[in-house]
């Protein structure tokens, strides 16, 4: 059995998509977004860092954005008032409402703390692929909540796809139940 408490997740990135109800003028909002580039015959959108919180922002003239990086929703939160603030303030952007904000995917990195045979996991567990020659971990598919996990030979994870942290933890402890079910965990001997 593994002991869920000794399992660790630490969210990684988190991207979200944006609303901010407001057409935006580029040309405009590049003069004061410092640490941006927007070259609209390569692409159509503003390209903007922010040191803190350290995310990355794509701004689009329909006022929608896409931000990424962001090790919480409150940095997140943080960057898209950050942004708003400025807009309405040095460029006279008009808001009809707040801000929506819209968690696309959230990716953590884990460790179960047992190390696995990925021959026998791949072998015994419905819904993963592996083929070593091309990545060295298993790819495990949860359906609900939707999620991806690789899993590697250490026992290290990765999730991806998850829209919150209980939906991570959720995949991650379905992934568990299905390592226990087909014996691929084994018990640790005691002395």
């Amino acid at each position: 059995m593994v002991d869920m408490s000794n399992v660790k997740l630490r969210i990684e990135n988190i991207v979200a998509s944006v609303d901010l109800f407001a057409q935006l003028e580029l040309e405009k909002v590049i003069e004061i977004c410092p640490s941006s580039k927007y070259n609209p015959e390569e692409f159509p959108g503003i390209i903007c860092r922010f040191t803190e919180p350290k995310v990355a922002l794509l701004i689009f003239s329909s006022g929608k954005l896409v931000v990424t990086g962001a090790k919480s929703v409150e940095d997140i939160e943080n960057a898209v008032n950050k942004l708003t603030d400025v807009l309405r303030r040095k460029v006279g952007t008009k808001f009809t409402k707040p801000p929506q904000i819209d968690i696309q995917n959230m990716v953590f990195s884990g460790d179960i703390g047992i190390e696995f045979n990925l021959d026998a996991v791949a072998l015994s567990l419905p819904n993963c692929e592996y083929e070593p020659e091309q990545f060295p971990g298993v790819i495990y598919r949860v359906k609900e909540p939707k999620a991806v996990i690789l899993l590697f030979s250490s026992g290290k994870i990765v999730c991806s796809g998850a829209k919150s942290e209980d939906d991570a933890w959720e995949a991650v402890k379905k992934l568990i139940r299905e390592l226990e079910k087909y014996n691929l965990i084994e018990e640790e001997e005691e002395w």
